[in-house]
């Protein structure tokens, strides 16, 4: 029997007929309204975040999610009608969606307000179309997360991750095309020339677009579910592998014809080539699996189903939904949700008395700093309130001490503490080796306390660092336990302050570690004391 045939019975014929129900768009039109409250601190950092390289392309994820809807609703059409209708499912999903939007507003993070946000789109579909029918369009729903963007702490250990990867694929493209090259951390040393692989060449700007590409493409692919799942998880690598492979093009311009091929137009023009070859290798991938894996091999113009055949109905029966049940409780729960989110007071956040770490003394007992500022790029991205870096000496004194402190008055709205994990690789800074040490500053406010300690190396300089987070009276180790604490406490007590405390020396030629940390743990005991009117509890 074909589609047609298929299509000719009562469905077939209410679609064609479908005409706005006025009194049915009104619940839905005020079902949407009353969930703006709730959402509305996500929807304006989703804005946020569209402005910015890697998420420009945000803005088109909800329309090709309505497109794949659309489409989905028009193939259904062809299927048996299902007899379970019960909306109960949708309004359970529908409930825990506001209540997980009004936590991510009471803790002032509004990753948890978006993706509550599709929840509740999820939640509204299964609603408007009864549990049968409305499960079947999980993919439009789930494809909207490509809109969002990554929590910070997140996308920093990806962005350094990808950059260090393409680093050393660049370089092994430039050295196979015969320029003499090294490679320093994220910095390309063509010896006249050095380039740095910035967070802007990490690639995420072309991963996200074309793994939402990929998700896409995998959808309207037909073929095999394996091939479907081969070419959703190639769209990482092969992004990876081509921005590594941008990045040797430029170092092979740049040695050739001069820097300027590594600024302005052309690295924006080769960024943009490099994600078309992506989308072609895709295409390419996809026909490959066609021709060598399956029997029944279809032309390339129908190895993509492309279909907006009916669309225009589809759409159009958006406006005739009906009053049911259902959509009256889900607009009213809304309703009631949203106005106890207005009407109940917001907790009062107030940042605690410290003082700022210019007043941190510049000499204490035999230790005298040099206070050394970081650019201002790199003060960017570290997006403290405050911060100091300073290198302390004392005569008699083998090397010196680093001190290094961030703060941050909260930590739920997006900026927030980069552990030395994150940040030292992209220095060029090579962890040796990291573990928790307990270290026993009894002669302290701080006591007993555990910190973690590491090697680094850069060439063949070493350095022992001890550092922390110090998270409003906590001295802990683990960078994901402590943003689990700042979400607790801004419930809580509605503070989310806190600091990276960082202590580093360097590690003398021939000199023992247990030396370098009796230097180190000199200094914490001469300096913590002073710590607390600048990090407070």
């Amino acid at each position: 029997m074909t589609r047609a045939a298929r299509q000719s019975g009562p469905q077939t014929a209410l679609a064609a007929t479908a005409s706005v129900d006025p009194a049915g768009l009104a619940w839905f039109t005020l079902l949407f309204l009353a969930a703006v409250p709730v959402y509305w601190f996500g929807l304006t950092s989703l804005v946020d975040a569209w402005s910015t390289p890697e998420y420009s392309h945000g803005p088109i994820i909800p329309l090709v999610s309505l497109y794949l809807y659309l489409r989905e609703r028009h193939h259904a059409l062809a299927l048996p009608a299902q007899a379970n209708k019960s909306r109960a499912p949708g309004l359970v999903l529908l409930a825990f969606a506001l209540a997980l939007g009004i936590a991510g507003n009471l803790v002032r993070i509004p990753d948890i307000v978006t993706y509550a946000l599709i929840l509740w789109v999820g939640a509204v579909v299964l609603i408007t179309l009864g549990w049968a029918d409305g499960r079947r369009h999980w993919a439009p729903v789930l494809h909207l997360v490509f809109m969002l963007p990554l929590p910070q702490f997140i996308y920093w250990k990806l962005n350094i991750f990808l950059q260090g990867i393409s680093s050393e694929i660049g370089v092994w493209v430039v050295a196979l095309l015969g320029v003499p090259v090294h490679l320093d951390g994220n910095i390309i040393d063509l010896g006249i020339y050095k380039l740095q692989v910035a967070e802007a060449c990490s690639g995420l700007r072309y991963l996200f677009p074309i793994l939402s590409f990929s998700y896409l493409f995998a959808i309207l692919y037909r073929g095999p579910y394996w091939h479907k799942a081969v070419l959703l998880l190639a769209a990482a690598p092969l992004t990876v592998l081509m921005n590594s492979f941008r990045i040797g093009v430029i170092g092979v311009l740049v040695d050739s014809y001069g820097i300027q091929h590594a600024e302005g137009f052309l690295h924006f023009f080769e960024g943009w080539v490099i994600f078309i070859a992506c989308v072609g290798l895709l295409f390419g991938l996809a026909v490959g699996l066609q021709r060598f894996t399956t029997r029944n091999r279809l032309p390339l113009s129908a190895t993509i189903d492309v279909d907006f055949t009916g669309f225009g109905r589809e759409a159009s029966r958006l406006f005739a939904i009906g009053p049911h049940r259902g959509l009256i409780m889900a607009t009213v729960l809304s309703l009631a949700v949203s106005a106890a989110y207005i009407l109940i007071p917001a907790q009062e956040r107030t940042a605690p008395d410290r003082d700022p770490f210019v007043l941190f003394p510049r000499s204490i007992s035999d230790w005298s700093a040099q206070v050394l500022p970081l650019e201002p790029s790199v003060e960017d991205v570290l997006g403290a309130d405050d911060y100091l870096n300073a290198s302390y000496s004392a005569a008699g004194i083998a090397a010196p001490v680093g001190f290094f402190s961030a703060y941050y008055d909260v930590q739920t709205e997006g900026d927030g503490i980069h552990s030395p994990e994150v940040c030292l690789p992209g220095g060029g800074w090579e962890i040796v080796t990291i573990a928790p040490h307990e270290i026993d500053m009894s002669a302290t406010p701080y006591g007993k306390f555990e910190v973690l300690r590491a090697i680094i190396r850069k060439g063949t300089n070493d350095q022992l660092v001890y550092y922390w987070f110090d998270q409003r009276g906590r001295r802990m180790t683990n960078d994901y336990l402590a943003k689990i604490m700042v979400v607790w406490d801004s419930l809580r007590t509605g503070r989310t302050h806190g600091a990276l405390v960082r202590y580093s020396t360097p590690i003398l030629t021939g000199e023992s570690q247990a030396a370098a940390a009796d230097r180190l743990e000199g200094f914490m005991r001469e300096s913590l004391p002073r710590l607390p009117r600048f990090v407070p509890d």
